[in-house]
């Protein structure tokens, strides 16, 4: 007996049949948008390199977390640029420092009706930009850094949050954070370890929006591109020191990393889509060259289906409010 027609595209035919069969969701539930607040602006600035994407003031940040909640994302992740900047990063660490005072100000306004998450790392508020303490020959000194950060994850959970982000790419930071942490009282704060994070030409529209002062670059700490299995010892180094989270940065140029690690390990996997992924987006809709909703939701798609459970991206809220008008 013959076999009936095949007709795959039978289930593509109309809206509601793609979205019944429809193998990958995004929920805004799962995305986390991150927020940068700048110390002494009156009014939020915008980011020339991120269309859409403010400097927030303190007053603005508050607003913006709220349209967040509302929105229905996961979580918000902060970022402080300082008004100064020394060698050793102290404002990072100043229970009064921009980052610190955000924190306390989102959680205040926004309670636990979302994750407020802290990137923890010294490249903000340092003078020479990197991500930790310099030795006398210029070189990042890791276990020094590693002290800088145990003082800085202790004072973001004093402020409230809920999880910090350790993002410099120092051997063992993981461990240090959470043996801080813990024997600060603060047992209950997660830890989303940045454990695969490449030194990426991606990052360029970041370092206007956090006014990095870096001179050269972070490849000896970040890692290279070109390197998968190095990435999935990161990840299983970062589980076995108590990550709650990984993350892979950025996302798009790196699902096969994404795809890998959430294959590799049980805990919930994150993916970064970066600030070059949204600017090209964003500059190529400008230019009228592609569909920029579309775009959006596409990417976004494909960094789910590629199995990060958690994506940070600049496009959370709008994102949010678009899927749940679609869906």
């Amino acid at each position: 007996m013959p076999y009936p027609e095949i007709r795959p595209r039978r289930l593509r035919r109309t809206p509601a049949l793609r979205r019944l069969v429809s193998e990958t969701r995004v929920d805004p539930a799962e995305l986390v948008v991150p927020m940068f607040v700048k110390e002494g602006l009156t009014e939020p600035r915008a980011i020339a390199s991120l269309p859409g994407v403010l400097q927030h003031s303190r007053d603005s940040l508050r607003k913006a977390a709220v349209e967040a909640v509302q929105a229905g994302i996961g979580g918000i992740m902060l970022f402080g640029v300082p008004a100064e900047r020394d060698p050793v990063g102290s404002g990072g660490i100043d229970p009064d420092g921009i980052l610190n005072v955000a924190i306390r100000d989102v959680v205040a306004e926004v309670g636990d009706a979302t994750v407020v998450m802290s990137d923890l790392c010294l490249d903000e508020f340092t003078s020479h930009g990197h991500c930790g303490l310099l030795a006398p020959n210029g070189e990042v000194d890791n276990d020094a850094t590693l002290a800088a950060y145990a003082e800085m994850a202790v004072a973001q959970a004093d402020a409230g949050v809920g999880v910090v982000g350790p993002s410099g790419m120092m051997d063992g930071q993981v461990g240090v954070v959470r043996k801080a942490l813990d024997a600060a009282g603060h047992q209950d704060v997660g830890v989303l370890a940045y454990a695969v994070k490449y030194a990426s030409a991606f990052f360029g529209p970041f370092r206007e929006a956090v006014e990095s002062a870096l001179e050269g670059d972070r490849r000896t700490y970040q890692q290279d591109p070109a390197n998968v299995r190095e990435s999935l010892r990161e990840v299983a180094l970062d589980v076995a020191e108590g990550a709650d989270m990984v993350m892979v940065k950025p996302a798009l140029p790196y699902l096969d990393v994404v795809s890998a690690v959430r294959a590799a390990v049980d805990v919930p996997v994150a993916a970064y889509q970066v600030s070059g992924e949204y600017a090209m987006v964003e500059a190529a809709a400008a230019n009228g060259w592609i569909d920029r909703e579309q775009a959006m939701l596409e990417t976004l798609t494909s960094i789910r289906r590629a199995g990060a459970q958690i994506i940070l991206t600049y496009w959370a809220v709008e994102a949010a409010r678009l899927l749940r008008e679609r869906y």
